[in-house]
């Protein structure tokens, strides 16, 4: 699933960065946060009117705000097997 469709507070591990939709300096900004394949993730709160806006996350021990069609080039996974 989708980062964007991650149910609030439900740990997942990134499964899939879809690189090629982000612009490098995005993609760098993202790598410098820690968002990697096989980086643990939560979503915290999705922002603006209706949660159609940024959305909060915590990567490893950090948390940080993501634009949403960032948040949709990332895959995650979550349950018993999802560990990294």
């Amino acid at each position: 699933m989708r980062l964007t469709e991650l149910p609030l507070r439900q740990p997942a591990f990134v499964d899939l960065i879809d690189w090629s939709v982000l612009s490098p300096s995005e993609g760098q900004r993202l790598r410098e946060f820690g968002l990697c394949e096989g980086a643990s993730v939560e979503a915290l709160h999705h922002g603006g009117l209706w949660g159609k806006g940024p959305i909060a996350c915590k990567v490893g021990r950090m948390t940080i705000a993501m634009r949403r069609n960032h948040a949709a080039a990332v895959t995650v996974r979550t349950g018993p097997d999802a560990a990294p």
